[in-house]
């Protein structure tokens, strides 16, 4: 239980308030209430409360109360925390566990380990004399430009803040804006090596400079600052985090084998087609993938039956071979689809400030060029249960369709101008970034509706996503070495930022052809890493393509399309994931009832050895088994680092190292480089 302030109001001040004109040149006034601490002065008022166990959630406004209700990614309700707070001798101070908050009369906050007092982070000004810690630009109809800044520190790495194609895993030293586009996904909860966790409860459009002389978030526009920070270890971190942000429901079984797919099967019988060749070979597959113009009309959600004749049939076949059909749904609406009179009139789309209401230009059927599509405005619920409507008649309760793939849910605007936006949740430049999470809502609410499981595969997320459902992929990359080495740490970053289920196109997207040698080494090692992702999903726009358009196919994408030696290779790992199934769920179960990622970077089991922090081109898949993908072309051996506090044995070979070494072990064509951990017995080796 918290406990009231240790000192008593002076005269003339409100109940519960403490005047610090004699204890600092600036006057303020600390206030607790029901276990949190409230600081006031210069017409800005900071609240900081206990949100979950070692946590606290800052908010802090200017010109008036602290606003509730604001979009932002935390639970309506945090666990239950006890808390201490204390206002004394012109300063405040609130315990939480293990975290303390110490405010100066100026109210600049410092965070501190409660058991010995270090400081983890601290607010820092950004000039002696003004401005402080926190800065309001005002930008207009009570919004503002909102900057926190915080303290540097040397020694400090950083990680998290979702997915990007920049190739590094510690974040310091870099600017990252904080919006969504292909392939970089804006997830703004940042993993300290000094032991914290934040989160910036803040979907406004923005940036985070990570500088070596001081960190600072700034949203473009929004009403207040917000964030929620903890103390402890990385693993620990995520824990909390997930608890206060919503944990992933547990994975599908389904899910956790192979899933294929390639740009694109057009029509009922290509797809059956693979499927069936698929079981022949007796190869396993457990999901297979309807991608886009699948549709009569963008935005119309069903099947063109000039395609796909009797989907019920298709189904049912599928069913038949244990395979589950995944099916694109895009969020954006072609004038052309009889379902856009209808979400404008009611006001669904995502509105405008200037223009007609049109987000992006796209190829349709029975049009000779583009048309001018609009999006459906997700953060407006009377809109997610339209389009939910919409999919459930003619996927759901047709076909029994319940897995769906929702592509370009950035959403993918052309031109990208989010201060034109008018969400219902607010305008573009304050919300804009929560979009993809409230796409994947919408499929979420619908499915829990009807019992199913939920599990959809999107191209972007925000946080809080993973308590949807949402799975994400990296988005339409490139298809070489250096492409595939920087997912290692795009998908570790994903996974400190609370999104447990992750994968790639194996392969990349973006070409490759089946009949070069070259790409068929980019190919099978790309299939070995993803044979060992929390997801394993093999996609791509092979060579020959065909330009943009409802006719267009790109060349043969499975895994007989790389040839013999390749192939046999590609089967030699597809059997290896269906072996490691049982062992996927069992760390997918861990994601759902902890909040611990599947693909977890070296230190988040391993935080004592310093040299584990650095490792950005190995990891482990849950607790027990450590990845070292080949990264380069022509690689017949691959040197990694092994833990320190664990003895690790060769998955191939059998032979065991002490950790704390760097070894080179034997990686020909065929071999993922594979460690068990601590005499972990798992069905690596057929």
């Amino acid at each position: 239980m918290h406990q009231p302030a240790v000192n008593q109001p002076v005269s003339g001040a409100p109940a519960g308030a403490v005047s610090l004109a004699q204890s600092s040149p600036t006057v303020g006034t600390f206030r607790e209430r029901d276990g949190a601490l409230e600081w006031s002065g210069r017409q800005e008022t900071l609240r900081i409360e206990p949100w979950g166990p070692d946590a606290v959630r800052v908010r802090a406004r200017l010109g008036g109360p602290i606003l509730d209700g604001l979009p932002g990614a935390l639970l309506d309700e945090p666990p239950a925390t006890g808390s201490t707070v204390k206002i004394e001798a012109g300063q405040g101070q609130l315990t939480v566990g293990g975290l303390t908050v110490e405010v100066s009369g100026e109210g600049l906050v410092r965070f501190l380990r409660t058991e010995d007092r270090t400081e983890v982070l601290a607010e820092e000004r950004a000039h002696f004399w003004w401005p402080g810690s926190r800065l309001y630009t005002a930008v207009g109809g009570g919004h503002h430009r909102l900057e926190q800044r915080f303290a540097a520190y040397d020694d400090e790495r950083l990680y998290g803040l979702g997915q990007h194609q920049h190739g590094r895993f510690d974040q310091k030293g870099l600017v990252l804006d904080l919006v969504q586009r292909n392939a970089e996904v804006t997830i703004p909860v940042l993993s300290s090596s000094r032991g914290y966790t934040l989160l910036w409860n803040n979907p406004a459009i923005g940036r985070v400079e990570l500088a070596v002389n001081g960190t600072r978030w700034v949203a473009d526009s929004a009403r207040q600052i917000d964030y929620w920070i903890t103390a402890g270890t990385p693993a620990d971190g995520q824990r909390r985090y997930s608890a206060v942000s919503g944990r992933t429901p547990m994975l599908p079984e389904w899910a956790a084998g192979f899933w294929q797919c390639k740009l694109r099967y057009r029509t009922q019988d290509e797809l059956l087609a693979v499927a069936r060749e698929y079981k022949r070979r007796g190869l396993p597959l457990s999901a297979i993938v309807c991608d886009f113009f699948h549709w009569t009309h963008l935005g119309d959600w069903k099947f063109d039956p000039a395609e796909w004749p009797d989907p019920a049939a298709m189904v049912a076949e599928l069913a038949e071979m244990g395979v589950k059909l995944v099916v694109s749904v895009w969020p954006s609406v072609s004038p052309l689809s009889e379902n856009h009179p209808v979400l404008e009139q009611a006001g669904h789309f995502i509105g405008t400030q200037y223009g007609p209401t049109a987000h992006a230009d796209w190829p349709d059927k029975e049009v000779a060029s583009t048309v001018q599509v609009a999006f459906y405005d997700a953060t407006n619920p009377d809109a997610r249960e339209f389009v939910w409507s919409r999919v459930k008649a003619n996927y759901l309760d047709p076909y029994g369709i319940t897995a769906f793939w929702l592509d370009a849910c950035e959403p993918e605007l052309k031109p990208g101008f989010q201060e034109n936006l008018r969400y219902w949740a607010g305008p573009g430049l304050e919300v804009g970034n929560l979009y993809p999470a409230e796409n994947s809502r919408t499929f979420h609410e619908g499915l829990r509706a009807e019992g199913e499981e939920v599990i959809t595969l999107n191209r972007s997320a925000w946080a809080g996503s993973q308590r949807y459902g949402a799975a994400l992929w990296s988005g339409d990359i490139g298809t070489d070495f250096p492409t595939l080495r920087r997912q290692i740490a795009a998908g570790l970053n994903t996974a400190l930022s609370g999104i447990p289920w992750w994968n790639t196109d194996i392969g990349g997207f973006h070409g490759g052809d089946p009949d070069d040698p070259a790409y068929r080494e980019v190919m099978v090692r790309w299939f070995q890493f993803g044979a060992l992702s929390p997801l394993m999903r093999l996609h791509g726009f092979r060579d020959p393509g065909m330009p943009l358009g409802p006719e267009m196919t790109g060349g043969p994408n499975e895994v007989w399309s790389y040839g013999e030696e390749a192939g046999e290779i590609l089967e030699r790992y597809l059997r290896l994931r269906e072996r490691l199934r049982p062992y996927v769920l069992d760390v997918m179960r861990q994601a759902h009832e902890e909040g611990l990622p599947p693909m977890r970077p070296l230190f988040l089991e391993f935080p004592e050895d310093q040299a584990a922090w650095p490792v950005d081109d190995a990891y482990l898949l849950g607790r027990d088994l450590l990845v070292a993908p080949v990264l380069t072309a022509g690689a017949t051996a691959r040197t990694t680092y092994l833990p320190a506090g664990a003895d690790w044995t060769d998955a191939w070979t059998g032979r065991t190292y002490a950790g704390g070494v760097t070894v080179t072990v034997d990686a020909p064509l065929d071999r993922i480089p594979l460690f068990l951990r601590d005499g972990a017995r798992l069905p690596v080796a057929e």
